[in-house]
């Protein structure tokens, strides 16, 4: 279903809104936004990937948000930036932002169950069935959606959105900002089992939190364990996509990235700037350097002291592992090339 846009804007106010170079005509009017092969006249689009190069030519965008490095077409309208992606997301909430993220529930809803005890800061916003347990603190302008549970003692900051049916469980941290996406828990149990010599396992209770820092953010159906004893921490502007296992005292630095399906054990450390590919798997207990890229379905095995970008299971550097599966590929080609020399040399040995 195609979207209506109310808001009307001169590619002049554009330039002057997002910080960028206008090619074109000032007075031209854009109404929304859409992709390069979809865009209308009135729309805005964008091109940060230069494999869609080629679709410049027939797309009829009333503007493209392209950078520097791109020739504009004669005659097209283009905002020039050293980051499009950027510029084109600024236009994206110029139009779309008041049709997001707006319920029609505001306030408390009288289904919300909320102890006594607990501390509701100011213009907080509690769904529908949302539940919050003895002496949680919900700092000013958070937003709970729908059926949320807070455990007893959680402490949430100010400006924080929790999505339908995240679970937050007893006295873990969320500091400002912080947003966690439909269906994530924080704080479940570590995976922490005692076996004795007939194969039977007992619980260890995991007792300890999770600590989540200022604009960090959470997938959907992501887990985050609590610690044992201590505290399991994501750190400052990191952000964790779906489907993502956190194992107990995990200790994320700051402005990670971690992409979906990724799996990382018990007590493993990375350092500030670390992006991990998705799918991939951190053994516990190792460390991972500042400014480290693991690649998709990577699997780090040991620590990891010299920031870089690895490959493959267990991980090589990059250049070592793309050498590494050249020569993979070629492999029914060196078997020949053996079981030939082995013949040629029987050969021989029997000619002696």
């Amino acid at each position: 279903m195609t979207q209506t846009f109310a808001k009307k804007y001169t590619l002049q106010q554009l330039a002057e809104i997002t910080g960028s170079r206008l090619v074109g005509d000032p007075q031209y009017l854009i109404t929304g936004v859409d992709s390069l092969e979809s865009a209308s006249a009135e729309d805005a689009s964008f091109l940060a990937n230069l494999r869609y190069k080629e679709l410049l030519p027939q797309c009829r965008a009333g503007v493209v948000c392209i950078d520097p490095s791109v020739d504009p077409i004669a005659g097209k309208n283009y905002l020039v930036h050293e980051n499009p992606s950027t510029t084109f997301q600024s236009l994206i909430e110029l139009f779309l932002v008041d049709t997001y993220n707006q319920s029609g529930f505001t306030g408390i809803h009288e289904t919300a169950v909320i102890h006594p005890s607990a501390k509701i800061g100011s213009q907080v916003q509690i769904g529908p069935y949302v539940t919050i347990d003895q002496g949680a603190v919900i700092g000013d302008r958070t937003r709970l959606l729908s059926h949320v549970s807070i455990g007893s003692g959680v402490q949430i900051g100010s400006d924080c959105v929790l999505y339908p049916h995240v679970v937050i469980r007893e006295k873990c941290i969320l500091k400002n900002r912080v947003i966690i996406q439909p269906g994530a828990v924080i704080g479940s149990c570590g995976f922490g089992f005692a076996s004795d010599a007939k194969g039977i396992h007992t619980k260890l209770d995991q007792l300890g939190i999770v600590v989540i820092e200022d604009d960090a953010e959470i997938g959907s159906n992501t887990t985050v364990d609590r610690a044992r004893f201590k505290t399991t921490h994501i750190g400052l502007g990191s952000k964790i996509d779906n489907l993502v296992q956190v194992g107990h005292n995990v200790q994320i630095g700051p402005h990670n990235l971690i992409v979906a399906q990724t799996g990382i054990s018990g007590s493993a450390k990375t350092g500030r700037n670390v992006i991990l590919g998705g799918q991939a798997g951190i053994v516990g207990h190792l460390e991972i350097a500042a400014g480290t890229l693991i690649s998709a379905r990577g699997g780090v095995s040991k620590t990891i002291s010299k920031p870089g970008k690895y490959a493959g299971t267990p991980v090589l550097p990059l250049e070592q592992h793309n050498r590494q599966q050249v020569h993979l590929r070629k492999i029914t080609e060196y078997i020949k090339r053996i079981e030939e020399l082995e013949k040629r040399l029987e050969s021989l040995e029997a000619k002696t």
